[in-house]
């Protein structure tokens, strides 16, 4: 909103300083800015008002050290994230841009799923909360609007690399200095695709339309079959992996943060022509955009924190915590590095495949031994820790140390192939 407002005042008045709004980068500190202060000043009043009206965390006994005493803990603070998030989102982003807007609809979506299943836990007094199945279905849905948005909308699109010497030839530029240094050329018309990109590979981009070629020459008119179905798996994926990660004060909004950063990073360069260009990676046009909305997140995941670190003062539930992963998984997809999210997600990956294993072991093990083993002491993995007797700050730090780490090795795979 006050993009705009800005725009038509240095439009019709030239008012010194109003143009600032052009640019992405002075939005992203603003958005930054606006939501820390959000979610450290109105966080604080939140959780007050939580307490007097008794929401607090219902804790199942898991036996785990300092388990019980978080029993009360005000809870639903995710709350606190989306506000934080949405807010400088609406005051500083352009609003009719189509990243944006699928940002906003996927936030406010998977943050109603969250709500409902605290709603639930907390004023039903049901600790199942909301079916896992409802959960499940609200997850695909998005991914299906996501995925169908991605593929048929026309303002989605990507500008596809041309061959530099052939470019050079056309235009009469062999002799030109300024062709030597060129390293790609982005064509003049914006495609719409489905292509990604790969991570240590060369020539890393990959299009997903390959895989049902054998359908016939019109292959790449089906290529949402596939296209589809990997962006749900995708966002089930990471959303779940967000939700498993919270079960220790401050684990999954840290390394949400750093996630966060890093796919502000990504987010800059990929809609940016000139650092596109320099760096050699797939240019998305005004997907630039999307760095005032990954800024507001990363200040409200680290305003939480404030409050949010152990010991905990507030839980953030599922209406965080879903709707974090959920953020994280689909605008990993709508910049095209969704292939990166082993990588950059490593934490949550972790954490998911832990129950996995766990699950799938203990079942297999029943039905050959009549009795059923453990990988780990206790899943998601950062319970395994605990019952080994590692306190949670120390958990939380190691595990924080491991997502710096991996989102270090993310942002070099942009030159390192």
């Amino acid at each position: 909103m006050l993009y705009y407002l800005f725009t038509w005042l240095h439009t019709e008045f030239g008012i010194p300083g109003a143009g600032v709004f052009q640019y992405i980068s002075f939005r992203a500190a603003a958005a930054v800015i606006t939501s820390l202060i959000i979610s450290i000043v109105y966080g604080k009043r939140i959780i007050d008002y939580l307490r007097r009206k008794q929401i607090g965390e219902s804790v199942r006994d898991l036996g785990l050290n300092g388990q019980k005493e978080k029993e009360g803990t005000p809870t639903m603070g995710g709350l606190i994230i989306l506000g934080a998030i949405l807010i400088p989102t609406l005051l500083f982003a352009k609003l009719d841009n189509i990243y944006v807007i699928i940002m906003i609809f996927s936030t406010i979506w998977l943050g109603l799923i969250g709500f409902l299943d605290d709603y639930i836990k907390v004023f039903k007094h049901d600790k199942k909360g909301l079916s896992g199945k409802f959960k499940v279905v609200g997850q695909v849905t998005l991914g299906i609007v996501v995925g169908a948005m991605m593929y048929f909308h026309p303002d989605i699109s990507i500008k596809e690399k041309q061959d530099v010497e052939r470019y050079a030839m056309s235009h009469n530029l062999q002799n030109d200095r300024t062709y030597d240094k060129a390293k790609s050329v982005f064509s003049a018309q914006a495609e719409q695709s489905t292509k990604t990109t790969i991570p240590f590979v060369k020539n890393n981009e990959f299009d997903y339309a390959y895989l049902v070629k054998w359908i016939g020459d019109d292959f790449r008119d089906w290529a949402w079959i596939i296209f589809i179905p990997i962006v749900i798996f995708i966002v089930t994926a990471i959303s779940n992996g967000a939700n498993l990660t919270d079960g220790i004060d401050g684990l999954a909004t840290g390394t949400s943060a750093v996630i966060g950063a890093t796919l502000a990073i990504l987010a800059w360069v990929s809609g940016n022509i000139i650092f596109a260009n320099y760096l050699d990676i797939m240019y998305i046009p005004n997907s630039g955009e999307l760095t005032i909305f990954i800024s507001a997140f990363v200040g409200a995941t680290v305003g939480f924190l404030w409050y949010n670190t152990y010991p905990a003062q507030i839980f953030m539930g599922d209406t965080g915590s879903l709707a974090i992963g959920g953020i994280i998984a689909v605008f990993a997809v709508l910049i095209r590095k969704e292939l990166l999210i082993p990588i950059l997600c490593g934490v949550f990956i972790m954490e998911n495949l832990s129950v996995v294993m766990q699950v799938f072991y203990f079942k297999l093990t029943k039905r050959k031994y009549g009795e059923g083993r453990r990988i780990f002491l206790m899943a998601p993995l950062h319970h395994h820790y605990q019952k080994k007797g590692f306190a949670e700050p120390k958990i939380v730090q190691r595990f924080m140390i491991i997502s710096i780490v991996l989102a270090v090795v993310t942002v070099i795979t942009l030159k390192l192939r």
